[in-house]
């Protein structure tokens, strides 16, 4: 048997990660009673966690005990940092430069000589990581110790765990309702939009605007892709706050005061396209508003981030394709930059295949479910590209999903976090040049 790939390494690597969660929560110990769960439902749950999806068929405030709880928290740190090192790594292949003070840590290929600069950059990593989970978890005490009256290691606790769930985009709580109780305290919605932000526009973006302090001239400029992450990241964010504020004014914002529906609407359209938390009853959401998540979960966070969806990039690239095909360009541009053949053919096979992934499931979860529930299309929908976007949202109906159902998102939520990253990693390694070339022959489209 020879080396493992990274595609098959990243593979691989999960799912060993994903088996031993769920062991670990199948144990009598891990949960709040003297039962234990499901193989179906530890899988689910170690699925969710690792993949830093949030989804959930057990409430994590009341059905694990304290060891599960924190077997649960295990898992999602893991799988963040996990997350961001294979998107960096790909970064890195690809012969992105990252640099501190204009020093690179890693050359423009990683081979044995650069192996040095690859450690040092997975130490950046893990205490760029840290540290904003540590300044979140701090932030996050000094509010509820002021505002609540829980002990002070359960304010601990909560900080620690939110803190960590927000930044690894991971939507899993420790409350019930999940951030509901919070919905008009603008400390902790501030704080958390902050944590999921900085977790889902990811790490190459950080360092790129962390090196803007250190650099001069004309090397004191963002990259192409961080300058898209960012701009396709506030569009959106805006754009779902609007959308949100119109679709709900006559429902769940009926009743609020402008200042409290403008946070909610902010802090939902945030944490839509990442993270999974939310401070709105989802399943009483109109459909026009669900259908605005569905959008924002489907793109999702950026490259290189702990986020999923297809990413903002992809985003850009294949409607920045589109604008060109109806200007009749040769070349597709952003930030007045072309972009690669190759870069836009990527681009294209995640969007495709994801928008074939979600299509498929959503039909095999609608027709199993069809004799329970109607088969609610728009509810399954909704479940399945949260899941693919690790996102974690839920109108409700995870739960009491049958147990194929629950095996369909469990998939999806694999599929969902590594295989984009498979798919480019794989890539990049196989780049095949064709030996022989066909003649052109024209075909109609559309």
């Amino acid at each position: 048997m020879g080396r493992l790939t990274p595609p098959q390494l990243l593979i691989f690597s999960f799912l060993c990660v994903i088996v031993i969660g769920a062991i670990l929560l199948a144990l009598p110990a891990a949960t709040a009673d003297t039962g234990r769960l499901s193989l179906v439902d530890s899988l689910f749950t170690a699925t969710s966690a690792v993949c830093v999806t949030g989804l959930t068929v057990q409430d994590t405030a009341t059905s694990f005990s304290r060891f599960g709880r924190w077997v649960i928290f295990a898992l999602f740190q893991a799988g963040g940092l996990g997350i961001m090192t294979f998107s960096t790594l790909f970064a890195v292949m690809l012969g992105k430069k990252i640099s501190f003070h204009s020093t690179d840590i890693i050359k423009s290929t990683l081979d044995k000589k650069n192996i040095l600069g690859f450690k040092k950059l997975i130490a950046y990593i893990i205490g760029i990581t840290l540290t904003a989970e540590a300044i979140g978890a701090l932030f996050l005490f000094l509010r509820w110790k002021h505002t609540t009256g829980w002990s002070v290691f359960e304010t601990i606790e909560r900080s620690i765990f939110h803190a960590v769930s927000g930044f690894c985009n991971a939507g899993f709580s420790l409350f019930s309702d999940s951030l509901v109780q919070f919905q008009a305290d603008p400390f902790i919605n501030i704080t958390m939009i902050l944590l999921i932000f900085f977790g889902g526009i990811g790490f190459i973006v950080i360092m790129d605007i962390g090196g803007l302090f250190f650099r001069t001239g004309s090397a004191r400029r963002l990259s192409l892709q961080s300058k898209i992450a960012l701009t396709v990241s506030v569009i959106l964010i805006v754009l779902g706050t609007i959308l949100l504020l119109v679709f709900e004014r006559e429902n769940l914002f009926k009743l609020m005061a402008w200042p409290e529906r403008v946070l909610s609407a902010f802090f939902q359209s945030v944490t839509s396209r990442t993270a999974g938390f939310n401070t709105m009853a989802t399943g009483k959401m109109t459909v026009p508003s669900l259908m605005t998540l569905i959008f924002l979960m489907f793109i999702g966070a950026s490259p290189g981030s702990t986020g999923g969806g297809i990413k903002t990039c992809t985003f850009a690239v294949v409607a920045a394709s589109i604008y060109a095909m109806f200007k009749n360009k040769r070349r597709t541009m952003l930030f007045s930059r072309s972009i690669p053949r190759r870069i836009i053919r990527e681009a294209l096979v995640i969007f495709f295949l994801a928008l074939s992934w979600i299509f498929v499931f959503t039909i095999l979860i609608t027709f199993s479910e069809m004799g329970r529930r109607g088969g609610d299309f728009v509810k399954a929908f909704f479940e399945v590209v949260s899941a693919f976007g690790t996102v974690g949202l839920s109108t409700g109906i995870t739960a009491g999903l049958n147990e194929f159902s629950k095996f369909c998102i469990t998939a999806t939520m694999f599929a969902g976090r590594v295989g984009p990253l498979t798919l480019a990693l794989a890539v990049a390694f196989k780049e095949r040049k064709d030996n022989y070339i066909y003649p052109e022959e024209e075909v109609m489209v559309g």
